[in-house]
């Protein structure tokens, strides 16, 4: 993990902000971790909605699609306002938790992991990385906050709008 992260912080340090730094988190993750799909969503709470800023896949979860916030959800509720992981083990989990779940069930995905980023004791977005049943376990969830913690520079600016 510590190369990853070394790649990490030499890509955020570089120019082309902040595509660079979450291409470089995507590939972190993907070898530290694991996933099938990751995104990062940015929370615009005065739009009422969710950005999407990045995807692994971006020709079935394209980056600026937007979803509204749902106050009522479970995410909100645990991500959002908690500022605590959710780990989705299996296929009920995914099909209780997400709207969108056909579409991540027909790309391999029956397991997620939503990681809060957290900035002043507000969540300003999530890491979602998907994966296979049971691949996402409270064991990962510490390194998962280190690779958070590298995600609030890109998420700040995104949300400043110089990147847009």
């Amino acid at each position: 993990m510590e190369a990853e992260l070394r790649r990490v912080a030499a890509a955020l340090a570089g120019p082309g902000q902040p595509q660079a730094g979450l291409a470089a988190l995507d590939g972190a993750l993907a070898a530290c971790i694991g996933h099938r799909l990751f995104t990062v969503l940015v929370l615009d709470e005065a739009r009422g909605v969710s950005r999407r800023f990045h995807s692994s896949q971006p020709d079935a979860y394209p980056v600026s699609g937007e979803k509204p916030i749902r106050r009522d959800s479970e995410f909100y509720g645990l991500v959002v306002e908690q500022g605590q992981p959710r780990i989705c083990r299996n296929r009920d989990d995914i099909i209780r938790a997400f709207p969108d779940h056909e579409l991540i069930l027909s790309l391999g995905c029956d397991g997620a992991v939503n990681v809060p980023v957290r900035w002043d004791g507000r969540t300003l977005g999530a890491l979602n990385l998907l994966h296979r049943a049971g691949h996402y376990t409270e064991e990962q969830l510490p390194q998962l906050s280190v690779f958070a913690a590298l995600a609030l520079a890109p998420i700040l600016r995104t949300l400043e709008g110089r990147s847009l």
